[in-house]
Protein backbone atom coordinates (compact mmCIF):
# COMPACT_ATOMS: atom_id res chain seq x y z
CA UNK A 1 0.00 0.00 0.00
CA UNK A 2 1.34 3.41 -0.97
CA UNK A 3 1.55 6.35 1.43
CA UNK A 4 -0.34 9.51 0.40
CA UNK A 5 2.90 11.17 -0.67
CA UNK A 6 4.03 8.13 -2.66
CA UNK A 7 0.65 8.17 -4.37
CA UNK A 8 1.02 11.88 -5.23
CA UNK A 9 4.53 11.21 -6.55
CA UNK A 10 3.06 8.59 -8.86
CA UNK A 11 0.33 11.02 -9.94
CA UNK A 12 3.01 13.66 -10.64
CA UNK A 13 4.96 11.20 -12.81
CA UNK A 14 1.80 10.22 -14.71
CA UNK A 15 0.93 13.90 -15.20
CA UNK A 16 4.35 14.60 -16.69
CA UNK A 17 3.83 11.67 -19.06
CA UNK A 18 0.72 13.38 -20.43
CA UNK A 19 -2.13 11.95 -18.35
CA UNK A 20 -5.01 14.46 -18.23
CA UNK A 21 -6.65 12.51 -15.39
CA UNK A 22 -3.44 12.70 -13.37
CA UNK A 23 -3.18 16.45 -13.94
CA UNK A 24 -6.79 16.95 -12.79
CA UNK A 25 -6.15 14.89 -9.65
CA UNK A 26 -2.89 16.71 -8.94
CA UNK A 27 -4.45 20.13 -9.46
CA UNK A 28 -7.47 19.32 -7.28
CA UNK A 29 -5.21 18.12 -4.49
CA UNK A 30 -2.73 21.01 -4.41
CA UNK A 31 -4.36 24.08 -6.00
CA UNK A 32 -5.89 25.33 -2.70
CA UNK A 33 -2.49 25.20 -0.98
CA UNK A 34 -0.65 26.94 -3.82
CA UNK A 35 -3.33 29.60 -4.21
CA UNK A 36 -3.36 30.35 -0.49
CA UNK A 37 0.44 30.74 -0.36
CA UNK A 38 0.39 33.06 -3.37
CA UNK A 39 -2.53 35.12 -2.07
CA UNK A 40 -1.04 35.51 1.40
CA UNK A 41 2.22 36.72 -0.14
CA UNK A 42 0.76 39.00 -2.82
CA UNK A 43 -2.55 40.13 -1.33
CA UNK A 44 -4.14 40.13 -4.78
CA UNK A 45 -6.48 37.39 -5.96
CA UNK A 46 -5.82 37.78 -9.69
CA UNK A 47 -2.05 37.79 -9.25
CA UNK A 48 -2.32 34.78 -6.94
CA UNK A 49 -4.26 32.91 -9.61
CA UNK A 50 -1.57 33.80 -12.17
CA UNK A 51 1.09 32.43 -9.83
CA UNK A 52 -0.97 29.29 -9.27
CA UNK A 53 -1.16 28.79 -13.04
CA UNK A 54 2.62 29.31 -13.35
CA UNK A 55 3.36 26.87 -10.53
CA UNK A 56 1.38 24.05 -12.11
CA UNK A 57 2.94 24.70 -15.51
CA UNK A 58 6.34 24.51 -13.86
CA UNK A 59 5.37 21.30 -12.06
CA UNK A 60 4.32 19.88 -15.42
CA UNK A 61 7.64 20.86 -16.98
CA UNK A 62 9.91 20.01 -14.05
CA UNK A 63 8.09 17.12 -12.45
CA UNK A 64 10.73 14.66 -13.59
CA UNK A 65 13.30 16.55 -11.52
CA UNK A 66 11.36 16.12 -8.26
CA UNK A 67 13.31 14.00 -5.75
CA UNK A 68 11.32 12.25 -3.02
CA UNK A 69 14.28 12.28 -0.64
CA UNK A 70 14.32 16.07 -0.48
CA UNK A 71 10.79 16.50 0.89
CA UNK A 72 7.14 15.87 0.11
CA UNK A 73 5.40 16.88 -3.11
CA UNK A 74 3.42 19.47 -1.15
CA UNK A 75 6.63 20.98 0.27
CA UNK A 76 8.16 21.06 -3.22
CA UNK A 77 5.13 22.93 -4.60
CA UNK A 78 5.06 25.26 -1.59
CA UNK A 79 8.65 26.29 -2.25
CA UNK A 80 7.91 26.97 -5.94
CA UNK A 81 4.79 28.96 -5.01
CA UNK A 82 6.66 31.11 -2.48
CA UNK A 83 9.51 31.68 -4.94
CA UNK A 84 7.20 32.74 -7.80
CA UNK A 85 5.20 34.98 -5.47
CA UNK A 86 8.33 36.70 -4.17
CA UNK A 87 9.52 37.20 -7.75
CA UNK A 88 6.30 39.11 -8.43
CA UNK A 89 6.76 41.17 -5.30
CA UNK A 90 10.25 42.14 -6.37
CA UNK A 91 8.92 43.25 -9.74
CA UNK A 92 6.54 45.53 -7.87
CA UNK A 93 9.46 46.78 -5.79
CA UNK A 94 7.79 45.41 -2.69
CA UNK A 95 10.20 43.72 -0.32
CA UNK A 96 8.02 42.92 2.66
CA UNK A 97 4.96 40.82 1.95
CA UNK A 98 3.03 42.20 4.91
CA UNK A 99 3.01 45.62 3.23
CA UNK A 100 0.56 44.34 0.64
CA UNK A 101 -1.50 41.91 2.72
CA UNK A 102 -4.73 43.43 4.05
CA UNK A 103 -4.70 43.92 7.81
CA UNK A 104 -7.87 41.88 8.30
CA UNK A 105 -6.23 38.96 6.49
CA UNK A 106 -3.23 39.09 8.84
CA UNK A 107 -5.62 38.73 11.77
CA UNK A 108 -7.08 35.51 10.31
CA UNK A 109 -3.82 33.75 9.49
CA UNK A 110 -4.70 30.49 11.25
CA UNK A 111 -6.23 28.86 8.17
CA UNK A 112 -6.11 25.21 7.26
CA UNK A 113 -3.69 26.04 4.44
CA UNK A 114 -1.39 27.97 6.76
CA UNK A 115 -1.40 25.12 9.25
CA UNK A 116 -0.58 22.76 6.38
CA UNK A 117 2.33 24.97 5.32
CA UNK A 118 3.60 25.06 8.90
CA UNK A 119 3.48 21.26 9.03
CA UNK A 120 5.51 21.15 5.81
CA UNK A 121 8.12 23.46 7.31
CA UNK A 122 8.30 21.38 10.48
CA UNK A 123 8.62 18.25 8.35
CA UNK A 124 11.53 19.81 6.45
CA UNK A 125 13.14 20.90 9.73
CA UNK A 126 12.87 17.37 11.14
CA UNK A 127 14.39 15.88 7.97
CA UNK A 128 17.20 18.45 8.08
CA UNK A 129 17.98 17.63 11.72
CA UNK A 130 18.23 13.95 10.87
CA UNK A 131 20.94 14.75 8.31
CA UNK A 132 23.25 16.33 10.91
CA UNK A 133 26.13 14.43 12.53
CA UNK A 134 25.01 12.95 15.86
CA UNK A 135 26.95 15.40 18.08
CA UNK A 136 25.65 18.44 16.21
CA UNK A 137 22.10 17.09 16.15
CA UNK A 138 22.17 16.37 19.89
CA UNK A 139 23.52 19.85 20.63
CA UNK A 140 20.85 21.58 18.53
CA UNK A 141 18.06 19.42 19.95
CA UNK A 142 19.34 19.87 23.51
CA UNK A 143 19.48 23.64 23.11
CA UNK A 144 16.25 24.29 21.20
CA UNK A 145 14.04 21.34 22.09
CA UNK A 146 15.30 20.68 25.60
CA UNK A 147 16.10 24.33 26.38
CA UNK A 148 19.34 23.25 28.07
CA UNK A 149 22.21 25.68 28.48
CA UNK A 150 25.57 24.95 26.93
CA UNK A 151 27.03 24.51 30.41
CA UNK A 152 24.34 21.96 31.31
CA UNK A 153 25.06 19.96 28.19
CA UNK A 154 28.80 20.17 28.81
CA UNK A 155 28.31 18.75 32.30
CA UNK A 156 25.84 16.05 31.24
CA UNK A 157 28.03 14.84 28.36
CA UNK A 158 31.32 15.30 30.23
CA UNK A 159 32.91 17.35 27.43
CA UNK A 160 34.45 20.86 27.47
CA UNK A 161 31.98 23.70 27.00
CA UNK A 162 33.98 24.84 23.98
CA UNK A 163 33.22 21.52 22.32
CA UNK A 164 29.50 21.98 22.94
CA UNK A 165 29.70 25.50 21.50
CA UNK A 166 31.41 24.15 18.38
CA UNK A 167 28.84 21.38 17.94
CA UNK A 168 26.03 23.90 18.31
CA UNK A 169 27.59 26.44 15.93
CA UNK A 170 28.37 23.89 13.24
CA UNK A 171 25.02 22.21 13.81
CA UNK A 172 23.08 25.43 13.20
CA UNK A 173 25.19 26.24 10.14
CA UNK A 174 24.59 22.78 8.69
CA UNK A 175 20.90 22.97 9.60
CA UNK A 176 20.52 26.17 7.62
CA UNK A 177 22.28 24.56 4.66
CA UNK A 178 19.99 21.53 4.87
CA UNK A 179 16.92 23.75 5.01
CA UNK A 180 18.20 25.76 2.04
CA UNK A 181 18.64 22.53 0.07
CA UNK A 182 14.98 21.80 0.74
CA UNK A 183 13.98 25.25 -0.48
CA UNK A 184 13.36 26.91 2.88
CA UNK A 185 15.24 30.14 3.47
CA UNK A 186 17.73 30.74 6.27
CA UNK A 187 15.24 33.07 7.94
CA UNK A 188 12.65 30.31 7.95
CA UNK A 189 15.16 27.88 9.44
CA UNK A 190 15.99 30.41 12.14
CA UNK A 191 12.30 31.00 12.79
CA UNK A 192 11.82 27.28 13.12
CA UNK A 193 14.50 27.05 15.76
CA UNK A 194 13.04 30.05 17.58
CA UNK A 195 9.54 28.56 17.56
CA UNK A 196 10.80 25.22 18.78
CA UNK A 197 12.60 26.94 21.61
CA UNK A 198 9.45 28.62 22.89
Amino acid sequence: MHTPDEEMTRVLRDMCCGSVEAFDAFYSRFAPLVLQIAYRTLGDRMEAEDVCHDVFLEALRRGDSYEEGRGSVAAWLAVIARSRSLDRLRKRNKVIASDVIPAEQQLTADTAEERALERLRQEALKEALNQLPAEQRNAVIGRYYGAHTQREMSSAWNVPIGTVKSWLRYGLTNLRKQMDRRGWSQQQADNGSTEVQR
